[in-house]
């Protein structure tokens, strides 16, 4: 293991200027299950490394007054897939937060560093998406936010600029009757990072020609977790077989996987089709008990 310096800020600010110093060899430390590794193998060189848990809410997971669902960067999975709040009113990400790794490795892994390592495959990347959850950033500028969607810019690639970083997840109340299922294939039945994954959130919108709305978000089959919109739209029009099929059909048009030592893109994007119309199946099946 290299040498690095540890800082550990008391505020926003110091730990923005820490990051903006060193010719942009500081990283932040948050659970440290990818920093530490990729420091060990050469990947990264740091100087100094920034933890940032310890800053105000980072930890936190709290629903807010307006009924928003509030994730501190440095909240770890483990925090997120076993609140109560969460479990009982955003059960989808809760879902996405239990599948990734082990459950001792969850006790460190935090949500900002799933998604601040920009990796197509972060597990808790489709829940958000399908939530339409809002990264919020501190740097020398201030504060901003972003979408999620918007979030991500490629493989180890976001909207963070040198200085920045994420401080919190905010996440809307979901529309009433929500339904959502995560699905998730890895070349094992657990802990494994995702070959494909396919995040599927349904509701009742009388509105709709079909009564139900969908958002659907897909993972480990693109530069970075996408939405499916045109899938999306399809089940607006028609939830029925036929039009649950063509949906899983346009998820599948929507993928942009490659081939790697863990599958080929042919096989990501024909499992795109399967999940999807797995999840969307299940989430009518809930719909119509309830």
């Amino acid at each position: 293991m290299q040498p690095f310096d540890y800082v550990k800020p008391k505020t926003l600010e110091e730990a923005s200027a820490l990051l903006l110093q060193h010719n942009g060899q500081a990283r932040p430390f948050a659970g440290c299950t990818d920093l530490l590794i990729r420091i060990e193998r050469g990947f990264l060189h740091p100087d100094v490394v920034v933890d940032i848990k310890a800053l105000p809410g980072m930890r936190e997971v709290a629903v807010q007054p307006d009924g928003h669902l509030r994730i501190g960067a440095a909240a770890t999975m483990n925090q997120v897939a076993l609140h109560p709040a969460v479990l009982e009113r955003w059960p989808l990400l809760a879902e996405g937060c239990a599948s990734v790794a082990s459950y001792q490795l969850r006790n460190r892994a935090t949500v900002g560093g799933n998604l601040c390592n920009a990796s197509p495959a972060a597990d808790s990347a489709p829940a958000l998406l399908c939530y339409e959850a809002v990264a919020h950033i501190f740097g020398p500028a201030g504060q901003r936010s972003v979408p999620l969607e918007q979030f991500f810019l490629g493989p180890g690639k976001t909207v963070l600029e040198r200085g920045e970083l994420l401080t919190a997840i905010t996440v809307p109340p979901p529309a009433p009757g929500a339904v959502g299922h995560f699905l998730k294939l890895g070349r094992t039945a657990v802990g494994d990072i995702s070959v494909v994954s396919v995040a599927v959130l349904g509701w009742p919108d009388l509105g709709a020609p079909s009564g139900t709305s969908w958002h659907i978000a897909l993972g480990a089959v693109a530069p970075t977790p996408i939405r499916a919109a045109e899938a999306e739209r399809l089940l607006g029009q028609d939830a029925s077989p036929a039009g649950v099929e063509a949906a899983s059909r346009a998820a599948a048009a929507a993928a942009r996987p490659i081939d790697d030592i863990r599958a080929s893109a042919a096989y990501r994007t024909d499992m795109v089709r399967v999940l999807t119309r797995r999840g969307v199946e299940r989430v009518l099946a809930e719909m119509r008990a309830s």
